[in-house]
This record gives C-alpha cells, structure tokens and sequence, in this order.
C-alpha cells in the first residue's frame, strides 16, 4: 500500500471507528432500557444484564457498519477537497481510482469481517441470548429474590425471603401459591433452597407449615413438615425453544427447503435470511465506494460539494430501501430473490466502472472545446 493509500485508509478507519462506536453506544443504551426492568424489579444480577445487552452488539454491528463506513467516507472525502488535499492530487496526475483505494481497502476488510459476524458472531450470539432471555424468565435458579421482598411471579405465585445465606440457601421463606384458582396454598418454612430437577425448577421447604384452602368447599387442610418438595413453576420442564434462522448456520438456511418440520412461510425466510448473509457485507464496500466515487470523480467546485453529497445520500438511501424493500418481498416469493443480488452488484458495477473509466477532466476539456467551436 502507497503513502498515500496508508495516509487515506487511517484517516478512513479512525472516522469509521468515532462514528461506528458512537452508534453503537446510543442503540447499546436504547436495547438496555428492555432489561432494565429485570434488573430493578427482578432482581436481575448486573454481570448476567450486562452480558445479554452484549450478545445484541454483533446483530447491531451487522447494520451499523455500512451506514457507518458510508458516513466516515463522506466526511473525510470531502475534508479532502475542503483543504485542497484532493484537489493537488488530482492536479498531480493520481487517478480517481488511486485516490478511492483508501476507501475500497476500509470497505474490503469490513465486509470479510462481516461475513465472519453474520455466519459465526450472529449465530452464537442468538443462541446464547434466547437461552439466557427464556431461563431469567422461567427459571427462578437465574432470579435473585430481594431480602424483605415480596417476589410476584407471572404464574400466580409470591415469595418472600428473610434473608440469604451464605451456603446458598435461604432462611424464614413464604411462599403464596395462587396458580390454580380452585385451590390456595400457602407455604411457610425455616430454612429452603431452590433446587434444578430434570422436570423443572423445585423448591426444598425445611421444617415449615403447608396450609391449603378449597375455594369452593371452603375446606381448610393444614400439614406441618420437617421436609416437603413442591413444584415452583407451573409451566414445567425446560422444553428448549426451536432455533431461529439467525441461529442456524448457513448451509441449514440454503438447504431449509428439505426439512419437513418447517412450513413453506419458514422455509422462504431461512433461504433468504441465508442469501443475505451473503449480499449484506457487500454493502460495507458498496457504501464506501458510493461515498467516495462522486467526490474523487466529480469536478471541483470552490461553492462546496452539496449537490453530489446530497446525490450520494440520496442514492444510498434508495439502495437501503430497495434492500428492505426486496428482502420483504423475497420473504413472500422466492422469484424476488435475484433482485437482492442486483440491488446489490449493480451500484457497486457503476461505482467500478466510474472510477476506472470515467475521466471528469477529459469530458470537461471536450465540452469547453465544443463551446468555443460554437462561439467562432
């Protein structure tokens, strides 16, 4: 790589690297706002809170970095022409496409990147995320019950702890079983400890009172126990939930059609979910070569670059809807398939061919040349 190309591509990829890790934040903020109610009314523990916010980052990286490449290209480009930098190398003779190299390089490396990211990253990422959102939700081993707290569960059940030990358990428990509208249980025990059984979550009462009262016959039944196991969680069991296609690799996405236990609507979205983990790194080199090719091939104007800044923005915008746009459509009917490739490979054909075969000066000189035919 040349100086120039070096110097280009580093101020590229710091651009890339502020604007890329400041989007990251705001939306790292925005997703951990649906967590937050775990963390002050559940009891969620901060490492597992911030290790569920993190599994979302490589999804979201996925979707920032062509916007955010597009964004450091635009701007470092047109600094360039701001401070004449672009302007003395084009003056000395370095091709469009010289000066686009920076960028291509940026937009190369991010789209192999990507391809790692959205055939390992995103995959594992999803399946830790789901299994770790479905146990905080449904298995009380994962939830920290507050000293002094009354605890309601989403299946009619509340808990109150005295107080944790240091063996984990925990001792004065009570426990208000509502689950069952015809029959109130009420549990009260020195000591218990939740326990993990191959059924589901149970918990272990020591030396305690269980007192049941029939809603409809009113008749009250009372035990008193040194040691009574009861079911904590009426939705039983820990039925493992079916992988989503961004948990599935993508030869299962490709070849969706030959499992029988998907329906025709699942086997469209695993096929297209599986071709666009092959187009979208592409947008990373797209995007950086849209954002460069009108500022590097265009000439210069002294007013400023508005209007090819704003065409490129526009067409990049276009681009984007036409990828949202087609995935949908793809996602119905597999015939709008080849049209993601095309919405794809075709900017980035005309971007190539404008920097390699486009030359700004050579059809500016014939134009003013033709004017001064007309004059005489």
């Amino acid at each position: 790589m040349k100086i120039l190309n070096r110097y280009i591509f580093k101020q590229v990829f710091i651009g890339f690297l502020l604007v890329s890790v400041s989007l990251l934040a705001m939306l790292w903020l925005t997703q951990s706002l649906r967590f937050v109610e775990m963390v002050t009314r559940q009891g969620l523990p901060v490492y597992l809170f911030a290790e569920m916010t993190s599994l979302l980052m490589p999804r979201v990286f996925n979707i920032l970095s062509p916007i955010a490449v597009f964004v450091a290209v635009l701007f470092v480009y047109n600094r360039m022409i701001s401070d004449r930098e672009l302007v003395a190398m084009q003056s000395a003779g370095i091709s469009p496409w010289q000066n686009a190299k920076g960028a291509m390089f940026l937009g190369i490396l991010l789209a192999i990147f990507n391809v790692y990211v959205m055939n390992w990253g995103i995959p594992q990422s999803e399946e830790r995320f789901r299994d770790l959102e479905w146990q905080v939700k449904n298995n009380l081993t994962h939830l920290m019950f507050r000293e002094g707290e009354f605890t309601d569960m989403k299946n009619g059940i509340t808990v109150f702890i005295d107080k944790h030990e240091n063996d984990g358990s925990v001792s004065g428990i009570f426990v208000n079983d509502e689950s069952n509208p015809d029959i109130k249980v009420t549990l009260t025990a020195e000591k218990g400890r939740l326990i993990k059984t191959d059924k589901g979550p149970r918990i272990l009462f020591v030396n305690g009172v269980r007192q049941e009262v029939n809603t409809k016959t009113f008749k009250f039944n009372t035990l008193t126990f040194s040691r009574y196991s009861a079911e904590f969680n009426s939705g039983g069991g820990y039925r493992k939930k079916d992988a989503t296609a961004r948990e599935k690799n993508l030869f299962e996405l490709l070849n969706s059609a030959s499992d029988s236990s998907l329906d025709a609507r699942s086997v469209r979205k695993n096929i297209v979910e599986g071709h666009r983990r092959l187009i979208e790194p592409l947008y990373n080199l797209v995007y950086a070569l849209l954002a460069c090719v009108g500022l590097v091939v265009g000439l210069f104007n002294r007013r400023g670059q508005f209007k090819i800044i704003s065409m490129e923005v526009l067409c990049m915008i276009i681009i984007s809807g036409g990828d949202l746009a087609l995935t949908n459509l793809a996602g119905r009917s597999l015939y709008f398939l080849p049209l993601l490739y095309v919405n794809c490979l075709l900017p980035l054909l005309i971007c190539l061919y404008l920097l390699l075969f486009y030359n700004p000066f050579y059809f500016n000189a014939h134009r003013t040349k033709r004017n001064i035919g007309h004059e005489i």
